[in-house]
């Protein structure tokens, strides 16, 4: 199985790179399903379902969170509702939505995603992201053996320790939030694809999507600005390229992928 899954969508200038991109990779790939980071696709921040129905019209079959998952308030209910958007599962109980899915695509397979939130540098209110992990895992497991787990973290640390706990035990361990795509993509051990962070799709002309110039001025005279998405000049998706066997659910190769969105 060919499973795509895209980094951080930033803004306008993501989605725009999802709707041109997406559709072609599926063919070029063969791809068999394509899971993608939505939480930061409305105005850098959040998602609305106006946005997530445009991404799943792309292509998108799952949609995952991050820590501002929940920043457009007018979402919550449709974050309850949609079956194909998870958002962090160590969230405090009654949180909205679901913190994994176990989805079939078209071609067949069943893959659980799951998605968690780090704890360092994060805030303090998500609760243990290795004992929630451990449960799902657990849980997703008993209807499937491929097993996608986004963790949304800040350190690199907390990433690669999440990998290491959970190789042989699902396929794909895949690190999002920084925006800045690592070269450390790799098979671990007992057969878990692992990368710190997959990176962001969205504009490259930027600081991780913000404009710049806002960005600079912000950190040159340390006074409150309000940061917006940057203009798209350098538009990019990036993603990892992920080939499951799906009888056993270990990864057998991971890759970036990387497609500049071209005018």
């Amino acid at each position: 199985m060919n499973l795509l899954f895209v980094g951080d969508i930033f803004g306008n200038p993501g989605r725009a790179a999802i709707k041109r991109l997406v559709p072609a990779l599926r063919r070029e790939l063969e791809l068999d399903i394509v899971i993608a980071n939505c939480e930061n696709s409305a105005g850098g921040k959040g998602i609305t379902e106006k946005i997530a129905q445009e991404l799943f019209q792309a292509g998108c079959d799952v949609l995952t969170g991050g820590n501002h998952i929940f920043a457009q308030k007018d979402s919550y209910d449709f974050i309850d509702r949609e079956q194909r958007l998870v958002r962090p599962l160590n969230y405090p109980n009654g949180a909205p939505g679901r913190g994994f899915v176990v989805h079939t695509s078209e071609a067949g397979p069943v893959i659980g995603v799951i998605n968690a939130c780090g704890r360092s540098f994060m805030g303090p209110h998500y609760d243990d992201p290795f004992r929630a992990l451990d449960a799902a895992v657990d849980q997703v497991s008993a209807e499937t053996p491929i097993i996608l787990v986004d963790f949304h973290a800040e350190t690199t640390s907390e990433k690669v320790a999440m990998g290491w706990f959970l190789d042989g035990r699902v396929t794909a361990v895949v690190g999002t939030h920084t925006h800045i795509p690592t070269a450390d993509e790799r098979l671990l051990h007992r057969g878990t694809a692992y990368i710190t962070d997959v990176g962001m799709t969205g504009p490259y002309d930027s600081v991780i999507g913000d404009d710049k110039d806002i960005i600079l001025e912000a950190m040159l005279s340390q006074m409150p600005k309000r940061f917006e998405v940057a203009q798209p000049r350098e538009v990019a998706l990036c993603a990892v390229l992920i080939d499951v066997d799906t009888q056993t659910g270990q990864a057998k190769s991971i890759r970036r992928i990387r497609r500049e969105l071209v005018d």
